[in-house]
């Protein structure tokens, strides 16, 4: 099974290290779950991630934050976009997350944000489940 991973799991992973958000990323590190991802989605990532507030609040550096992010790159799957779906959501952020994973043919999309997602994703056949919910069904 594949999954997409929005922004706010990773966020959660770097500010809380003992959570489910890190434990999703230490299994996706480990290469125990597959994540699907775009080169735009990465982007978005690295860019949330770098910002002064969340290096802050975690308590780590830019050059942490990119060790992390270029293990990461070494260990998802790409997905090239090749059909564009929007505008479904009412972000555009979370559009380039459903994309990633209509294009890449995920199970679910892993996210605080549910109903950011819903009901569009189940037209899609996406679940889409919260960190620790989706850890419980694993």
């Amino acid at each position: 099974m594949q999954y997409v991973l929005d922004t706010n799991v990773l966020v959660a992973a770097v500010r809380s290290p003992s959570g489910a958000s890190a434990e999703i990323v230490r299994r996706a590190l480990l290469r125990r779950l597959n994540i699907l991802c775009s080169v735009p989605l990465f982007l978005e990532y690295e860019s949330v991630l770098l910002r002064p507030a969340h290096l802050q609040a975690a308590g780590v550096s830019v050059r942490d934050v990119s060790n992390l992010l270029d293990v990461l790159a070494g260990t998802i799957q790409a997905v090239e976009i090749q059909f564009l779906w929007r505008p479904q959501l009412r972000d555009p952020a979370d559009d380039m997350v459903l994309e990633v994973a209509v294009n890449g043919q995920a199970s679910a999309i892993v996210t605080f944000n549910r109903r950011d997602f819903l009901p569009q994703a189940l037209g899609f056949g996406l679940a889409v489940l919260q960190p620790a919910e989706f850890l419980k069904g694993l």
